[in-house]
C-alpha cells in the first residue's frame, strides 16, 4: 500500500512540474556563471629568486612582470590541494606549465597567502570595530552636557 501512495505522489508532482513548469519541454538548460577577470599586477624585486608566476621585466630590473598562465595554474592548484598531496600538485604544476616548482616550494607560497589573507581579514575587522567606537564616542561626546567644539 505504502509503495502504491509513493509512486502516486512521483506521478503527481511531475504532471505538477509539467503542467505549471512547461521549460522542461522546450530544452531548459543553465547559462554557465562568467568567470571574474583577473588582473594580475607587476610587483617590485625584492629578493634574488624569481617567484613562481613572475619573470624579470626586460626593461627594469627592478621589476617582476606576471605570467597569467602560470599564476592560474597555481590558484587552481590551491583547489587541487583539498584532494592531492603537495608533490602530486607540483608535479602536476611542472608539467602544465613547463616550469619546475618543489612541492616545499608550493607548500610555502600557499602558507604565505593563506597567512595574508587571515591577517588581511583580521585587521579589516579591527578596523570596522574601530570606526564603531569612535563613532560611538562622538555621539556620547556630543550628548552629554555642556558640550561645545574647539576651533583650530
Amino acid at each position: 500500500m505504502r509503495l502504491v501512495v509513493v509512486c502516486l505522489f512521483y506521478l503527481l508532482k511531475k504532471v505538477m512540474m509539467t503542467r505549471f513548469f512547461p521549460f522542461n519541454d522546450l530544452g531548459y538548460w543553465m547559462l554557465p556563471k562568467p568567470k571574474k577577470l583577473r588582473h594580475w599586477e607587476r610587483i617590485p624585486r625584492l629578493v634574488k629568486v624569481v617567484p613562481f608566476g613572475y619573470e624579470i621585466d626586460p626593461e627594469d630590473d627592478e621589476w617582476l612582470n606576471p605570467i597569467e598562465k602560470e599564476l592560474e595554474l597555481l590558484e587552481l592548484a590551491k583547489k587541487h590541494l583539498k584532494q592531492y598531496s603537495y608533490r602530486e600538485v607540483a608535479a602536476w604544476i611542472t608539467t602544465q606549465s613547463g616550469r619546475s616548482i618543489s612541492h616545499m616550494g608550493l607548500k610555502k607560497r600557499v602558507d604565505l597567502e593563506r597567512k595574508r589573507k587571515t591577517t588581511a581579514r583580521i585587521k579589516r575587522e579591527l578596523a570596522q570595530r574601530l570606526q564603531k567606537a569612535i563613532t560611538h564616542y562622538e555621539t556620547l561626546e556630543k550628548e552629554r552636557t555642556g558640550y561645545c567644539s574647539y576651533a583650530d
